[in-house]
């Protein structure tokens, strides 16, 4: 391995595992302090608006600055200091003053986990740009899969890693390894090689804000670049995938154990299983996007999400609680290569198909699509399965994610057909 790619995987590892165990922990502790299941909830909530909203400023702020490694820096250190308050204030069992006002202790972990997604959303679009520029055309695909693989194995890490702290480590002893992953990835963005153009001189600050304001706010004639290939529709699609995934993910904690009868160590192993899968399928996919195209893999993404949802509902139809561990195994190595292959083709397509001064910005925009699906797919389906049933709610996830399939299939042109060396743009008027 390179030097390059190595500081890439140790960047990628320790930020994902850095916001897995910050949201995880948070979300047991905010439980165990007796807080509601809406509350618990709002810890993800609040992540995911913070990703809806900011990830394309930060997108395009790099994008406008040329200056790639230094947003990183920036957000990496800011991320890092919203961490602190946890250590400095009393636990979530208590409550804290603010003049004349006093707050339940139990909000502060959902204040500092929007707070810290502000800044640690910034981290995907800006390093995913300098991944596609590093593969170019011909190893865009690869490229971004790598980055991708470093990512699940920092997830999958964070995953392993977060039940074993919280029954070793009082909760300030977790918030400072929280601290660490997200500084050691800060420090790892400084030795990472930018390819991407910077320019020659450097915008004022007044500038750089009315560029962003234009880019994110844009006019009519702003827009044609959503219009490139069908790229405005991948939008849509992905917002209706993630509605599904999130969804029906953020059901599993109660899901597995309460409906399947799974124990605790059976729910953890099934839920690593996603992961990990991601981190061998983001490697294959890769070099798959460069050989087939981008829209195949896109498509296919998306409706192995719908049948991972349909998979997860069918596992409480079986008798037996081995059955059922078996098909829900299924499911998670399901969605594992069906979101491997979804994102990598997403990326990809982006990565083909984006102005070269707008990559950044529009790689944030596939994160805001993530952010709608994480605000709203916990309510809607969450929502469901309260008034019917889990299957019910699974059902309807399942058919918001088949029509994203049939939409991209519909409306995406492929922007690197198979054996073409470079990719192909087409702008519908």
């Amino acid at each position: 391995m390179s030097r390059d790619r190595f500081v890439v995987a140790v960047a990628a590892a320790s930020r994902f595992a850095a916001g897995i165990l910050m949201g995880t922990g948070l979300a047991f502790y905010v439980g165990e302090a007796g807080g509601s299941a809406s509350l618990v909830g709002a810890v993800t909530t609040a992540y995911f608006l913070g990703m809806m909203l900011l990830s394309p400023f930060w997108g395009a702020v790099a994008d406008v600055t040329g200056r790639r490694r230094a947003v990183l820096v920036v957000t990496g250190l800011a991320a890092t200091l919203a961490v602190l308050p946890l250590l400095i204030v009393p636990g979530v069992e208590t409550t804290v003053s603010v003049g004349p006002v006093t707050i339940p202790g139990v909000y502060l972990p959902i204040g500092v986990r929007g707070v810290y997604a502000l800044f640690a959303v910034g981290f995907s679009p800006v390093m995913l740009t300098v991944a596609s520029a590093r593969g170019g055309d011909e190893g865009r695909g690869r490229a971004l899969g790598f980055f991708n693989s470093a990512r699940a194995a920092g997830f999958t890490g964070g995953q392993l890693a977060v039940g074993f702290l919280l029954g070793v480590l009082a909760p300030d002893g977790l918030y400072v390894v929280i601290a660490a992953a997200s500084l050691l990835s800060t420090v790892a963005v400084v030795f990472v090689t930018d390819p991407t153009p910077t320019p020659e001189t450097a915008p004022t600050a007044g500038e750089v804000a009315a560029e962003v304001r234009r880019r994110l706010l844009p006019a009519a004639a702003d827009r044609r670049h959503f219009s490139r290939n069908g790229l405005g529709w991948l939008y849509v699609a992905l917002a209706l995938r993630n509605t599904t995934v999130i969804g029906v993910m953020g059901l599993m904690p109660v899901y597995l154990p309460g409906r399947l009868g799974l124990t605790e160590f059976q729910m953890g192993a099934l839920l690593a299983l996603n992961p990990a899968g991601q981190a061998a399928f983001m490697l294959l996919f890769g070099r798959l996007s460069d050989r087939v195209g981008r829209k195949p893999l896109v498509v296919g993404g998306m409706a192995g999400s719908g049948l991972f949802a349909l998979l997860a509902a069918a596992a409480a139809l079986v008798p037996g609680t081995t059955a059922r561990l078996l098909v829900a195994g299924l499911a998670f190595v399901v969605i594992a290569a069906a979101f491997s292959a979804m994102t990598t083709g997403a990326l990809a397509f982006i990565g083909d198909v984006a102005p070269d001064d707008r990559e950044s910005e529009l790689m944030g925009l596939r994160s805001t699509a993530k952010g709608v699906g994480g605000v709203v797919g916990p309510l809607l389906l969450g929502g469901l399965a309260t008034l019917a049933s889990y299957e019910a709610a699974f059902a309807l996830g399942s058919g918001l994610a088949l029509v994203a399939a049939g939409l991209a299939y519909v409306a995406l042109t492929e922007s690197r057909p198979a054996g073409a060396r470079s990719p192909t743009v087409v702008v519908d008027d």
